[in-house]
């Protein structure tokens, strides 16, 4: 079941999912001494990492952190680098964070990667994912069509030409060509096992991805689809990103 909150502008949008997925981050820790978390990467995430951080009530010393994907081959000193775009936006900014494992995508062995990041996974289950949808529908790197049965908690993908396109136009890269073509990725089932998921969508571009999100057949064509059959996913929106819907119920289940 996907609950949709319209918010009137980007700003209230990433007030809104941070404080959903702050106050699901204290419960946790209240309920069980320590919460494990999964954070998203890129323009959508801006906001909600800026609240984020200054939540003043967390308990950080008791967060362990992951994130969805990295780029094969990128050193952490690109700026398109999603650990360095965290280490920047959250993890410097939380000193007492208890723990942060980030995506080694130029690591030597990649399949020792993968394998590295699972067995972590695995002693973390995940309690909140901050996530977004890309432009194809795309959930972390999972492009359509998507692999809704991956054994694996990380995989190496390939990304497609559209996904590609994304990144260059938020300007992380000069040009095309200097995309990566694969990333480590975190799967789909794995995604699907966070107790709760906040989507933070904003923007005009990702409209028609929105749409089939909430709107036709649960597909791999349209993997973010398949959080209509996550029991807690909550997706923000703001008047750009929900133009393409017109009467839609607060909930969309499959």
């Amino acid at each position: 079941m996907i609950h949709i909150h319209n918010e009137p502008d980007k700003t209230a949008l990433g007030n809104a999912a941070a404080a959903l997925g702050g106050d699901a981050i204290r419960a946790a820790i209240a309920a069980q001494g320590r919460a494990n978390i999964v954070l998203a990467t890129g323009v959508s995430q801006f906001e909600v990492l800026a609240v984020l951080v200054r939540r003043g009530d967390i308990d950080w010393s008791r967060v362990t952190a992951f994130h969805l994907d990295e780029y094969v081959g990128l050193p952490i000193s690109h700026k398109a680098s999603f650990r360095r775009y965290l280490n920047e936006r959250f993890v410097s900014l939380l000193p007492a964070l208890g723990g942060f494992h980030p995506i080694g995508g130029d690591a030597p062995d990649l399949a020792a990667e993968v394998v590295r990041l699972g067995a972590l996974i695995a002693r973390h289950p995940i309690d909140v994912t901050f996530a977004g949808i890309g432009e194809n529908g795309h959930l972390a790197f999972n492009d359509p069509p998507a692999d809704f049965d991956a054994a694996e908690a990380f995989r190496v993908v390939t990304l497609d030409e559209r996904c590609r396109r994304q990144q260059l136009g938020e300007g992380w890269f000069p040009t095309f060509e200097d995309v990566p073509r694969q990333a480590i990725s975190m799967t789909i089932p794995q995604i699907m096992k966070s107790k709760l998921i906040v989507l933070a969508v904003p923007d005009g571009r990702k409209a028609e991805a929105v749409r089939g999100t909430l709107v036709g057949p649960v597909t791999p064509m349209v993997p973010a689809s398949i959080l209509r059959r996550h029991p807690a996913c909550h997706l923000f929106l703001e008047p750009e990103s929900s133009a393409l819907l017109q009467q839609m119920p607060k909930a969309a289940g499959d």
